[in-house]
Order: structure tokens, then sequence, then C-alpha cells
């Protein structure tokens, strides 16, 4: 069965284990069909509880989806692939595709704010997963309008080697003003 359906379960669990009275007392006096002075605040109590629960479950959903993560891609096996852009005046970058080990691992296509975003200094994670140690080539074309609004596709190669420990690559896309025209590479971050 998959993660997503264990964590479901055990958030259906916790919520009819909070939501259910713990005692027969605490259980509502409808039976008697006499109002109580007590059954108008009940309501409310009904709505903090709730709330309260709403409360807990998004804790438990934080948790479990971090747990989840560390289970699927352990720090010793991970490597985590993004995308950067230096003022980009000289290129307008419409898509990016990358390769690890020749294979097609993510590909991206870009709107106007997630340009405009990375113009501003973000950064856009495109590919997260697991690799063996040893030595590993990672490959990105990069695909956009370039100087004189010509299509324009490159592609940067990188070859690094995986330890023990998560390894972070970096496409950076930058303008060379003294050449007048984009640059394109791959770095590797410890």
């Amino acid at each position: 069965m998959s993660p997503c359906f264990h964590r479901c379960a055990v958030m259906l669990l916790l919520a009819l284990a909070l939501a259910l009275p713990a005692r027969a007392d605490e259980v509502a006096p409808a039976v008697t069909g006499a109002a109580s002075p007590a059954s108008a605040a009940e309501p409310a109590s009904l709505d903090h509880r709730i709330e309260d629960l709403k409360t807990t479950l998004i804790g438990i959903n934080r948790d479990l989806l971090v747990l989840e993560e560390d289970l699927l891609y352990p720090p010793g096996t991970q490597v985590a692939v993004f995308v950067s852009m230096d003022v980009g005046k000289l290129f307008e970058l419409e898509s990016v595709r990358v390769l690890l080990d020749d294979k097609v691992v993510a590909a991206h296509l870009y709107t106007a704010n997630e340009v405009e975003a990375l113009h501003r200094g973000a950064m856009q994670r495109l590919f997260l997963g697991n690799l063996r140690t040893g030595k590993h080539l990672v490959t990105a074309f990069f695909t956009g309008r370039g100087p004189h609004v010509r299509d324009y596709q490159r592609g940067a190669t990188l070859e690094f080697d995986k330890g023990s420990e998560p390894r972070y690559v970096e496409l950076r896309i930058r303008d060379a003003q003294a050449k007048l025209q984009p640059e394109f590479e791959v770095k590797v971050w410890q």
C-alpha cells in the first residue's frame, strides 16, 4: 500500500478517536428531550474541540510529510537540482530539461511569473531524488529567446562525484556582458 494511504488512514483514525466521547456519560442527552442550560454552551465547546482537532491534524500531517521525505530520500543518497537566473536581459527562459546519467529526470516549461521570480533571485527545485555513490553526469538543456530575439538552445554538462553526503546541483543562467551572450553553467554545492 502507498505511504499516502497509510497517512490518510492514520489521520482518519486519529480524527475518529478525538471526535468520539471518551465515556458514556459525555453523550448528549438527546433522549431525554429536555434542554438543559448547559446544552447552549455545548455547540461552542464542540466548535472549540473541532478547531483543536484541525490544528492537531495539520501538525501531524506536517510531521508525516517530513518523515516521508526522510524515508524516500535519505540524506546519504540525496541529490537535488535547482535553477537560478542572474539578470536575464540577454536570455528569455522558456524551458529546461535535465538529464542525470543520460536519463531525463526533470523538464519544466516556464510562465512569465516564474521567470520574473527567477529574475528577483528565486531558485526553483526541479528534481529531488536518490543517487548511489560514484561518478555521475548531469546535463541541462535551456530553451528560450536569446540576443536579437532569436530562438536559442544551449546545453551545459558537468561530471561530479557523489559521496555519502547530499549533493545540490545548481543550473545557473547569467548574462556575460563582455560577450553579449548568456552563459549556462552547472555547479555542484557540498
